[in-house]
C-alpha cells in the first residue's frame, strides 16, 4: 500500500521529457518533487506560474511565490510569472500536456468530483472545471476509500461533478487503473496489495485481465 509520497511518485512516471504539467492542490503538488533527474518538464499553476520547482525547505521560503493552493514553491531557471487571464488562456487553448488532479469521487465512465461537499465549507471550484473541460490527459491522484472504508471509485459520483467523462487514470495508495469504456481496466497493483483487496475496495465496475504486475516506485 501506498502513502501520498509513494502515489506522487507512481504518477512522476507519467511525466514525459518536455512536457507541460498543470499540479492541482494536494497529492499533486507533491509530483514536482519525484520527476527523474535530467528530464526538462514545465510545471504550471494556474494563478500564473510556469515553471514550478519542488517545495522549498524549512527556512527557505518566500511568502510571495505560491502555487494555486497558496502552498510555498520555488521557481527554476527561466521561470515566468503572469496573470489568471493568461494562464487560463494556456489551459484552455490545451497547451498544458498533463493535468494531473486529486479526486473526492471518480465514476467508472470518467466522472470527477473534487470540489463540493454538500454541508461542508470549501473554498471553491478554482481552476478545476476549466482543467477538465480543455485538458486531454488527466491523471487522478487520490486515496482508494474515504476515511469510513468506502470506495471512493465509484459506479456513479455521488457529489457534484467537476467534469464528465474526462478521466483516463487513476493512481490511488492500493493502484493504478486506467478509465476505459467498460469501467476502470486495473493496470497495476500497489506492493503488498492483492487483487482482491482492490475488488474489494473498488465499487465500480473492474476489469482484470490476465495477471496484473505490482507497481515499480
Amino acid at each position: 500500500m501506498l502513502d501520498k509520497i509513494g502515489i506522487a511518485k507512481r504518477i512522476a512516471q507519467e511525466v514525459k521529457n518536455g512536457y507541460y504539467v498543470n499540479l492541482g492542490i494536494g497529492i499533486p503538488t507533491l509530483v514536482a518533487n519525484y520527476v527523474p533527474e535530467g528530464m526538462e518538464v514545465e510545471f504550471q499553476s494556474e494563478n500564473g506560474v510556469l515553471g514550478m520547482g519542488p517545495f522549498p525547505f524549512e527556512g527557505e521560503e518566500d511568502a510571495d511565490v505560491i502555487n494555486a493552493g497558496k502552498q510555498t514553491i520555488t521557481t527554476m531557471p527561466g521561470a515566468s510569472f503572469f496573470d489568471s487571464a493568461t494562464s487560463f488562456g494556456m489551459i484552455r487553448g490545451q497547451h498544458v500536456d498533463l493535468t494531473i488532479l486529486g479526486a473526492m469521487e471518480v465514476a467508472e465512465n470518467g466522472d470527477i468530483a473534487n470540489w463540493k461537499i454538500p454541508g461542508k465549507m470549501v473554498k471553491g471550484m478554482g481552476g478545476a472545471m476549466d482543467l477538465v473541460a480543455s485538458a486531454e490527459n488527466i491523471i487522478v491522484a487520490m486515496m482508494h476509500t474515504n476515511r469510513a472504508g468506502a470506495s471512493k471509485l465509484l459506479k456513479k459520483c455521488s457529489l457534484p461533478l467537476t467534469g464528465v467523462n474526462c478521466i483516463n487514470k487513476v493512481v490511488t495508495n492500493l493502484a493504478v487503473l486506467e478509465v476505459t469504456d467498460k469501467g476502470f481496466k486495473l493496470l497495476e497493483r500497489a506492493p503488498g496489495v492483492s487483487v482482491e483487496d482492490i475488488q474489494n475496495a473498488t465499487e465500480g465496475t473492474l476489469i482484470i485481465d490476465g495477471d496484473i504486475p505490482e507497481m515499480s516506485i
